[in-house]
């Protein structure tokens, strides 16, 4: 009992360290340097500890002791109970999906069967679903709270943004259920071990539109109205400084780690590699022993994992500093009228061969 007990919370430390600790932070240094590489420019390079700038690395921490510095301020007239609570109700869900998210498989490791997951559920698809819905409560309560007509509007913006998308985004993934038959993510991903088995190759449409719907949910550029800066100042968050502002700002990267992490799974062949099965690997490192060799087949698993999510954050930022912002007449158009009739459509094409081949 206490042995689980300490996988577990190993588990969960490994996770936040990795989401909160590494990926949060670094965006704010990638989306500078890669922005600045596209745009011809040199980026973020100022910020130095003792002559050395780490090509421009130190920025994320100088981001993190201004933000812990500054006021917290609460405009007159806002509530502020709730002006507290919205950036805590937007970030933890952003975390707490991981929870189900599998970043290797399962491993003999001192005579006991380690799955690199923190709750692996049958329903854990559907947890995804539910647990990142209710960010949305976040970003609503924060523009309502800052008596502030640009943040009311912006979070107005974000209800009617998110609801459509959500919509499409759990029609794409109906395709997926179809195709493998299980909501538990650690199985989605053990299926896809054959390579001719991975979703991108039987639900390549799928793919696009679940991307597609992410990128939407997530309020990033091309999909950004709900803080477009030239209409509305900044949207729910106008009203937001110090930690508060940097909790949104934070859950927004995480979020980025949960999209390119659900996508991997869900069409990239999760922790595997091409061609190569786990059995095949743990004969190649035998001679270690049974324990020596899942423990280096799990590292490899795990440093795959999180290549491919690294790959789709990258292409997350290229879409962001490349596409211009869409009207929100647009965005409603291609959520309601394009998007949702696809998804309705893969999923009836998806069905129909799936009983012409059984």
């Amino acid at each position: 009992m206490i042995t689980e007990l300490l996988i577990t919370l190993a588990k969960i430390l490994f996770i936040i360290g990795v989401t909160v600790g590494f990926f949060a932070p670094i965006l704010t240094w990638v989306e500078r340097k890669q922005s600045a590489i596209m745009q011809d420019r040199i980026g973020a390079n100022r910020a130095d500890i003792l002559g050395f700038t780490a090509l421009g690395l130190f920025h994320a921490i100088a981001d993190a002791l201004k933000m812990f510095t500054k006021e917290d301020f609460i405009p007159e007239g806002a509530n502020k109970i709730l002006h507290t609570l919205s950036p805590i109700i937007a970030v933890i869900p952003a975390i707490l999906t991981f929870a189900v998210v599998p970043f290797g498989g399962v491993y003999n490791l001192f005579g006991r069967e380690v799955n690199l997951v923190i709750s692996d559920l049958d329903v854990g698809l559907l947890f995804v679903f539910a647990i990142a819905s209710i960010a949305t409560y976040g970003y609503v309560i924060a523009g309502w709270s800052s008596n502030n007509n640009w943040s009311l509007l912006g979070s107005m913006r974000t209800a009617s943004q998110m609801i459509s998308y959500e919509v499409t985004m759990g029609l794409t993934i109906i395709g997926v259920l179809m195709v493998y038959g299980s909501m538990r993510l650690t199985e989605i991903g053990a299926i896809q071990e054959d390579f001719s088995r991975w979703g991108i190759f039987l639900q390549p449409l799928g793919f696009l539109m679940f991307l597609t719907a992410a990128i939407a949910e997530n309020k990033r550029i091309p999909f950004d109205n709900p803080e477009a800066e030239s209409e509305i100042v900044a949207g729910y968050f106008t009203e937001y400084s110090g930690l508060k502002f940097g909790m949104f700002f934070m859950s927004e990267f995480i979020e980025m780690v949960t999209i390119s992490a659900i996508v991997t799974i869900l069409f990239f062949g999760a922790w595997h590699i091409p061609f190569l099965t786990t059995a095949t690997l743990l004969s190649w490192f035998e001679i270690l022993g049974t324990t020596g060799a899942n423990l280096l087949v799990m590292l490899i698993h795990v440093g795959v994992f999180f290549a491919k999510v690294i790959f789709f954050i990258w292409m997350q930022m290229t879409i962001r500093w490349t596409l211009p912002r869409f009207r929100y007449d647009q965005i409603m158009k291609l959520g309601w009228k394009i998007l949702l009739p696809l998804s309705l459509t893969n999923v009836l094409v998806t069905g129909i061969v799936i009983l012409m081949l059984h």
